[in-house]
């Protein structure tokens, strides 16, 4: 089925109108227990006239937690007169799993983040994002998607965009990463990029950040600073507000050219980690073991940095299964 077709998803509030305006985008749900019902996913848009339109995402996994807060913030509080332009905020966006406090919608499994461009026909999270796709960010001249580990991972808080094959479109995506002002900005590789929001976005030529704001399926007062923060100084940044972007202190910047960056667990056991994130590590250098949970007289096995950088991310559960994602490093710029 084609994503040219209309989505069958309704906005309560008009997207195009000067002012504040909170609704929902209305989901056909029919189901056991509510036959005619529908799945309500919070939006708020806030318009001042003609500029720039920012399109502001979190909740597309419902268990990561810094954008949430940081973006029902926004929503509150932006006054219209404060922007010249567009401001489109989604705070919830895979809203079955916002409520469920998981990856993943409880409804269909679908992970949103492997479901661009969606059916207009498809499972709810498919429905999700043909709108997103199709509707919302056709409108937007840059969208921010702001994540976190979740419950698995854990990471150095930073903003991140792409290489891209347009070396100008890559540039202006750094700028912004930059003006996020992040501890950390990352060029990063995605091991699978097929179906994201943000893989979508930059191939429609259009500016995309996103972030990773540490993890553990919670948040700290650092991580929503630098959300909250992040968030304003991208809209800066865009001309969206007035001002300059807040800026501690300049972005470490740095690399994920390649494979190598990562280490992957090749059995099952009880995760240790070697290296604290943020340190300094080696090629060869021990940054996990894995200790079997069956026979405490085997040797746990050592897994070792593939490049020399800085540790930005690691699995954050206590147990961990073969093909799971333990550590993370980068280089700089």
């Amino acid at each position: 089925m084609s994503i040219d077709r209309p989505s069958k998803i309704q906005a309560t509030i008009d997207l195009d109108a000067d002012g504040k305006r909170f609704g929902a985008l209305v989901v056909p749900h029919s189901r056991n227990d509510s036959a005619w019902g529908s799945i309500r996913i919070p939006i708020a848009v806030i318009r001042n006239g003609d500029g720039p339109c920012a399109l502001l995402v979190a909740g597309n996994h419902g268990d990561e937690y810094e954008g949430q807060i940081a973006l029902r913030d926004l929503a509150r509080t932006l006054d219209p007169v404060e922007v010249s332009g567009t401001v489109i905020v989604l705070p919830g966006l895979n809203y079955p799993a916002v409520r469920s406090a998981t990856r993943c919608s409880p409804i269909d499994g679908g992970n949103m983040n492997r479901s661009f461009p969606g059916r207009p026909d498809g499972t709810i999270t498919q429905m999700i994002a043909h709108y997103v796709a199709t509707v919302l960010v056709p409108r937007a001249d840059l969208v921010l998607d702001l994540h976190s580990g979740g419950k698995t991972l854990d990471f150095v808080p930073f903003a991140a965009t792409h290489r891209l094959p347009d070396k100008a479109l890559e540039a202006r995506a750094i700028a912004a990463v930059e003006a996020f002002g992040a501890p950390v900005g990352v060029v990063m590789l995605e091991l699978d990029a097929e179906g994201m929001l943000d893989t979508w976005v930059e191939g429609l030529g259009k500016l995309f950040v996103t972030t990773e704001l540490a993890g553990g399926g919670s948040s700290t007062v650092r991580s929503n600073r630098v959300a909250a923060t992040g968030v304003r100084n991208v809209l800066k940044h865009m001309g969206i507000l007035r001002g300059e972007p807040e800026i501690a202190e300049p972005s470490r910047m740095v690399d994920m050219p390649d494979e190598r960056c990562f280490v992957a667990a090749e059995r099952n056991g009880i995760h240790e980690p070697l290296a604290e994130l943020g340190d300094e590590v080696a090629e060869g250098q021990p940054v996990a073991r894995i200790h079997s949970m069956d026979e405490p007289s085997h040797e746990p096995a050592v897994y070792v940095a593939r490049r020399s950088g800085v540790l930005i991310g690691r699995h954050f559960p206590g147990l961990v299964q073969a093909g799971d994602f333990l550590a993370s490093v980068a280089v700089d710029l």
